[in-house]
């Protein structure tokens, strides 16, 4: 059994790419922040990539008592394991009690690899983290039975304890320049025949162009829009607005959308200022994935979809009539 008393403090990956820090990581510290203060320990970033000092910095600003990074040019682009061999090595030499994990693509090869190199378990797709208040472990709260049910998981025997969460289900917090903390650097470096794949050429990813969790607007459309080629009354409702488009996991799978546009527990989790549903019913796993959004329209038919339980706004009408109504409307507003 572990000795869980050489473990200490609680730790927030901050992922990068080409030296740039992804939000998920500031959100994770927000959401760290107050157990932190709670357990009496410190807020510890840990940072891998290449020239990120500024993103260590920023992790700091956005609540991190100090930062840890390990830097060099094997870390420019994600690799499997030039990535898994820097978080263990400084996993294993510096002992967290805690370790939280954006649930990014990348996050999501990086986490089980980490957990089973150092003998923990690891809590996936966490939608809440809290400490319980009889054993002090972290208590994971996760979507369970097709997101029926919330489980609680708890790690006591192992440390760290691990858990991903998805990009937009916390906030992030305010950004405060004054804040002042320790950078560690770690020289690890990882030899080029250790990594098993090789960058043969980097391709704009049509992925990249719907940034659904950085989205400060989005309208989004169910099965009630009926066809992909009503879709076609989404997107120009998004144009006007400026905002991107997403759809339910029943538009997938009726092949109208692809899989990169779907908001849920099944896809992407997001906190737009503003979430106009057009269509869709308001299924548990779908509301699960809007619960981060200020502010939620929902244009829908049916006066009795479970959407309006928790929209701020609705209209009961035809998608057909209402939305290129709000289209125009929208349109002469800009003008």
């Amino acid at each position: 059994m572990t000795n869980l008393n050489e473990y200490r403090n609680i730790w927030v990956y901050i992922e990068t790419e080409c030296g740039k820090a992804k939000n998920v990581g500031f959100e994770l510290l927000n959401a760290a922040r107050p157990l932190a203060e709670q357990k009496g320990c410190e807020l510890v970033a840990v940072v891998i990539g290449n020239s990120i000092e500024s993103a260590a910095r920023d992790a700091i600003c956005y609540g991190a008592d100090r930062a840890i990074i390990v830097d060099g040019p094997e870390y420019e682009y994600y690799s499997t394991d030039a990535f898994v061999n820097a978080l263990v090595a400084v996993v294993q030499k510096y002992k967290p009690e805690t370790l939280m994990i954006g649930a990014t693509n990348n996050g999501r090869d990086m986490a089980p690899r980490v957990s089973c190199r150092i003998g923990t378990g690891l809590t996936a797709d966490c939608t809440e983290i809290g400490v319980d208040e009889a054993t002090g472990n972290m208590a994971w709260t996760r979507p369970t039975f097709g997101g029926n049910l919330m489980a609680v998981i708890m790690c006591p025997e192992h440390r760290p304890q691990m858990g991903t969460v998805r990009p937009g289900v916390f906030r992030k917090g305010v950004y405060d320049e004054t804040r002042t903390g320790e950078i560690i650097h770690e020289e690890f470096h990882v030899a080029a025949d250790e990594i098993r794949t090789k960058l043969v050429e980097r391709v704009q990813e049509v992925a990249d162009a719907v940034d659904l969790e950085g989205a400060e607007i989005i309208v989004s459309g169910g099965r009630g829009v009926g066809s992909a080629d009503n879709f076609r009354q989404i997107f120009e409702l998004a144009e006007v607005l400026g905002a991107t488009v997403g759809c339910s996991r029943a538009v997938v799978d009726a092949g109208w959308m692809p899989h990169i546009h779907q908001v849920g527990q099944s896809g992407k989790t997001v906190a737009p200022k503003l979430y106009i549903a057009v269509g869709i019913s308001g299924a548990i796993q779908h509301l699960a994935g809007i619960a981060g959004a200020d502010k939620v329209f929902a244009i829908n038919k049916d006066p009795e979809a479970p959407i309006f339980s928790v929209a701020d706004y609705g209209i009961v009408g035809n998608l057909n009539d209402v939305v290129p109504a709000l289209t125009e409307a929208f349109r002469k507003l800009k003008a």
